[in-house]
């Protein structure tokens, strides 16, 4: 098959950012500078980078943000600014779309690696009996297990999501028992820390299924993990989960903004294995 071929029968693929103004901790945080440039536009490039991306999006419900994303020649929409979550945002912004693929990117995530996008987007394409893919990666250290803000997922053998939780699950019964607590047993057993992984914020949707998921209304384990994701599973809808290609970079306090900036800075220019995505 010829690249035009293979182009042809390839999904659209899409991505969006919902980016908002506000941050209790980093107000404006989209339009903080990292390296002359508005964090929100590092995302976007990333994205772009990502070969089976034929478009991004930045959904805000700001028109500073929309203003400086289109100042640089990149596309953005302004949605409703009453919107419960992330989700609903990009729902808003698909329903004008045209795309068969929605891959959505958090923001506030600078260093998102274009072949993790692809990796999300093939897994999807691949598995007809998914819905949404997801992506994770290894938790190094101890403090992250025990943060509820660090969201740890568990899946079954062929990769599918079981839960996500803000709680150390799998829970390590017989190594708490036997060290007097799970804080105890991470530090005298570092090696339980494989049995954890970190959820990364990056989610690829079949776009009907995007649309008809914003309508639900909150699920009960939604409500009380604070994790939309998990309305999802309770209406028994599949989520492929994926490793992502290199780790992700939240930027969520100051320390994180000082901390990216100075990885940006230092950041030597290396060129990423990627797949032999059809057509790209």
């Amino acid at each position: 098959m010829d690249n035009t071929e293979s182009r042809r029968t390839s999904p659209t693929v899409v991505a969006i950012i919902p980016a908002r103004y506000a941050s209790t901790r980093l107000p404006g945080k989209p339009l903080l500078e990292i390296a002359g440039k508005p964090m929100i536009l590092h995302v976007v490039e990333r994205a772009l980078a990502a070969r089976c991306v034929a478009r991004v999006l930045v959904a805000t419900d700001d028109a500073r943000v929309a203003e400086a994303v289109r100042g640089a020649g990149r596309e953005a929409v302004l949605t409703r600014a009453d919107h419960r979550s992330g989700s609903d945002r990009l729902a808003e912004a698909v329903e004008s779309v045209d795309a068969e693929i929605v891959v959505n990117l958090q923001g506030d995530e600078p260093f998102v690696s274009p072949l993790t996008v692809e990796r999300a987007v093939a897994a999807l394409i691949a598995d007809e009996t998914a819905q949404v893919s997801t992506t994770c990666e290894e938790i190094e250290s101890a403090d992250d297990v025990l943060n509820p803000g660090v969201v740890k997922v568990v899946t079954d053998e062929r990769g599918y999501a079981l839960y996500f939780s803000r709680a150390p699950v799998p829970f390590p019964r017989d190594a708490a028992l036997h060290h007097g607590s799970l804080q105890a047993a991470l530090a005298n057993d570092p090696t339980l820390l494989k049995g954890f992984r970190k959820h990364t914020g990056l989610y690829v949707y079949r776009r009907a299924f995007l649309l008809e998921y914003a309508r639900w209304p909150q699920s009960p384990l939604e409500r009380a993990e604070s994790l939309e994701q998990l309305r999802i599973l309770e209406r028994g809808a599949k989520i492929k989960v994926v490793e992502a290609a290199s780790p992700s970079i939240g930027v969520d306090t100051p320390e994180d903004l000082a901390r990216v900036r100075a990885m940006i800075d230092a950041q030597s220019s290396q060129v990423e294995p990627r797949l032999k995505w059809p057509g790209f």
